[in-house]
């Protein structure tokens, strides 16, 4: 009986909801797991909800993923924005950010999955991240659009902001359609917006952020404003000065690119929020994406990132260029399907629409529709697919045998046809798959041969320009 796929991306069951992702490695009780904490998108009408869970993974398999359960309720009746925890001494420090951010509470455990009880309420802001340094000393970074970021070095109650530390507005921040009153800081085009999370590396302090960009990146598809990426700013001091580092990640899915290298977003770019990890060795970058109409049911996505220091002091992370063996520049990681399979998801198992990256060409707005149901063999559709729409994996592995045939899954009978395309939406059709209207599975044979790792892309056409169809899961045999 085939399996579903699991721990791709998402990396969390598909019906699990976790956005703003902060990765920490913990080691308990002599074992090292990876823990990420996050907000819990479960309000559905609006952002994040009233609780936050624990999901972590041993270093060593980050596709084996499991929930620890409820590790805080609010405290305050209100909504939870996202948190972050540390470690000092015997215990875990939760960040909880009450009533939609505007109230930092921190919360302590004696494990890395709470339960964080005892509340104390601080001075601290939006989106809060926290450093523990070396030498013991603890730093806090906070801040959103609405207001600039900040910098403090926090007591040893990790509560009180130690007096005379505060720095305001390190990074300057972006300018807001929503607040467009000058409040005497410099408003930047591309710029801090929010998602603070300070990290060491390489013995730099870097700075990771939401970015917002009010200037085009024809390169990425971006020509309005747009805030779906994760940038980084590093320095030899917890407080600055920051220099500029680049973009990490960007939500936006795969970039098509024309003859003259602008590109075309094939995701329903979002807000974003993460941070990076090394994790046994190897760094990652963890993010979200959005799924659904809105961003009120977002996904804990992760990409593998290279970190590599120049020979000038700068710092490189993400999708590092390298010449002679010296890095040289660097910038946004693919958005992927694979997450930490990093050979490839298993193309023999049932994968489910749900793990697409590229979702392209509908008539209407094709999306992921949201699945909450708690079952291992949940399956999220995408929606709203027209004739013409493209449906892209990056990427899939075949292994050294070829396979014979190809299966797609419909949510409801349709007449129509799927082609089965490779490496590119436009790439050599494999397979074309027909559908009359009497049944939601369709099979064909493959017309040539594939073995390794692959992209796949399936393209919906029918004669019904106004027809909508729902993809459910496919696989190989």
């Amino acid at each position: 009986m085939k399996k579903y796929i699991k721990g791709a991306n998402p990396y969390m069951p598909l019906w699990e909801h976790v956005p703003d992702g902060e990765p920490r490695v913990f080691e308990h009780e002599g074992e090292k797991r990876v823990y990420v904490y996050g907000s819990h998108d479960t309000e559905k009408t609006q952002y994040c909800g009233r609780d936050y869970v624990v999901w972590s993974a041993p270093v060593d398999d980050l596709t084996d993923w499991k929930c620890h359960g409820t590790a805080y309720e609010t405290h305050y009746d209100s909504i939870l924005y996202a948190p972050d925890v540390v470690k000092k001494g015997d215990y875990y420090y939760m960040y909880a950010a009450e009533r939609k951010g505007s109230l930092v509470v921190v919360a302590k455990s004696k494990t890395p999955w709470g339960p964080f009880e005892d509340p104390v309420e601080t001075k601290l802001g939006f989106d809060p991240g926290v450093l523990v340094d070396d030498d013991g000393k603890v730093y806090a970074y906070w801040g959103g659009c609405a207001a600039p970021c900040y910098i403090a070095e926090l007591e040893e109650d990790m509560a009180a902001i130690k007096e005379g530390t505060l720095v305001e507005n390190p990074l300057g921040h972006s300018t807001c359609p929503w607040n467009p009153v000058d409040d005497g800081h410099i408003s930047l085009i591309d710029a801090f917006f929010e998602a603070s999370s300070p990290r060491k590396v390489m013995g730099k302090y870097v700075y990771l952020y939401s970015k917002r960009y009010e200037k085009p990146v024809p390169e990425l598809g971006v020509y309005t404003a747009n805030n779906g990426f994760l940038s980084y700013r590093f320095s030899d001091s917890p407080f600055g000065p920051f220099h500029d580092g680049g973009d990490i990640s960007f939500n936006g899915g795969e970039i098509l690119k024309d003859a003259d290298g602008k590109g075309t977003m094939t995701y329903q770019w979002g807000n974003n929020h993460g941070s990076i990890m090394e994790v046994n060795g190897k760094w990652y970058i963890f993010y979200h994406r959005q799924t659904g109409l809105n961003e009120y049911s977002r996904q804990a996505m992760l990409e593998p990132v290279d970190v590599a220091m120049g020979g000038d002091g700068k710092l490189y992370i993400g999708a590092v260029k390298y010449i002679d063996g010296e890095p040289v520049s660097s910038a946004p990681v693919e958005m992927t399907s694979q997450g930490a399979h990093i050979n490839g998801l298993d193309a023999y198992s049932w994968i489910s629409a749900g793990y697409a990256c590229h979702i392209y060409g509908s008539r209407k707005r094709a999306y992921i529709r949201p699945g909450y149901e708690k079952t291992d063999e949940i399956s999220t559709p995408i929606c709203d697919i027209t004739t013409g729409t493209t449906v892209g994996f990056r990427y899939l592995q075949f292994g050294n045998n070829t396979p014979k045939s190809v299966t797609v899954i419909l949510e409801e009978a349709a007449a129509l046809s799927v082609r089965l395309r490779l490496d590119s939406y436009r790439g050599p059709v494999l397979a074309e798959l027909k559908g009359d209207g009497s049944s939601g599975e369709l099979k064909a044979e493959l017309k040539g041969g594939i073995i390794g790792r692959h992209a796949v892309y399936f393209e919906f056409l029918s004669e019904e320009e106004e027809g909508t169809y729902i993809f459910d899961r496919f696989t190989f045999d």
